[in-house]
């Protein structure tokens, strides 16, 4: 069942089902799946979404790895659960990066990459070169929690992933609020770890969120102007430092595609690597098909029918 309860029924102290996020994401319902027989749930927070030009509506995850409050029941089969109840055309499900799942199997997506440090560590050498080459230089890096983080840090860090997305031509969803990143700063399961330009600007930025037992680079972004410096390495070193310190793994996500740039500057800082897992869900086959009919999914777009244009 759908509860339309903005996902309470779904709050845990976790960041990716905490109030801050849900309410930045603007989540919507929980979804309930309960088994008759012995009354275990799970309850995963969702957006439910109208589909444009039709009675419809479907669902997903908020962004980042939520996954849903298990209580000791996870992995249930999709396939066994009634849909019917939801009233939806289809479900998207983001899992937790590390169990426990909600749903078994799912779709296996791009590869990330961990800092785990219990592991040895050793950077790539071009990535400490340029680190060193940058505090030379007088780049001053720091990271601490994002509540004690300065006005002008918070405003740098801001200025900063907006000149990425819009450098890396992100689509609008990417485009965060301001209301989005004061929900985001007022947690208490974040840090803004920052490198300063000598002139003391804001040269690159990233925020780091505690969620499920890892801490996760969420999101970030270089200036412009500060590029060819690749200061974003020494943030990197300061989430580094950060998860030492705390004793937890570092999420550091993967690329945009497989084997592209981002993906291989975040292997020169990692010691582990694995998947993050989706789930698919069809809730209603025959408005299913209908709505996908003539859309063209590449790419493991779900839904179909929402897939972007491509020429």
């Amino acid at each position: 069942m759908l509860v339309p309860d903005a996902g309470a029924s779904a709050l845990s102290g976790q960041y990716f089902r905490s109030e801050n996020h849900l309410r930045a994401e603007q989540v919507t319902h929980t979804l309930v799946v309960e088994e008759t027989d012995t009354g275990r749930a799970l309850r995963i927070p969702l957006i439910v979404r109208a589909i444009e030009g039709t009675s419809y509506r479907d669902a997903i995850s908020p962004y980042g790895f939520p996954g849903g409050v298990t209580d000791g029941w996870s992995e249930v089969p999709a396939h066994a659960v009634d849909w019917r109840g939801t009233e939806l055309v289809s479900i998207f499900v983001r899992e937790r990066v590390q169990g426990p799942h909600c749903f078994s199997g799912g779709t296996a997506r791009n590869e990330v990459f961990f800092v785990d440090p219990c592991r040895p560590l050793t950077l790539r050498e071009m990535h400490r070169r340029h680190m060193r080459r940058n505090v030379r230089l007088g780049f001053v890096s720091t990271v601490r929690a994002a509540r004690d983080a300065p006005p002008e840090e918070r405003e740098g860090f801001r200025d900063v992933y907006r000149q990425t997305m819009v450098r890396d031509q992100a689509c609008h969803r990417y485009f965060f609020s301001d209301a989005y990143f004061e929900e985001l700063f007022a947690s208490p399961e974040a840090w803004l770890a920052t490198a300063r330009a000598p002139d003391g600007s804001v040269a690159s930025s990233a925020v780091v969120v505690r969620s499920d037992g890892l801490l996760h680079y969420y999101l970030g972004g270089t200036a412009d102007a500060h590029l060819a410096r690749s200061p974003a390495k020494n943030v990197f070193g300061e989430m580094i430092d950060l998860c030492t310190r705390l004793e937890l793994p570092l999420h550091l996500g993967g690329g945009l595609q497989p084997g592209d740039g981002l993906e291989d500057f975040k292997r020169g800082f990692a010691n582990a690597s694995g998947r993050i897992h989706t789930h698919e869900i069809i809730c209603d086959t025959a408005a299913y098909a209908a709505l996908a009919e003539g859309h063209h999914s590449g790419g493991g777009f779900f839904p179909a029918y929402r897939a972007p244009h491509r020429p």
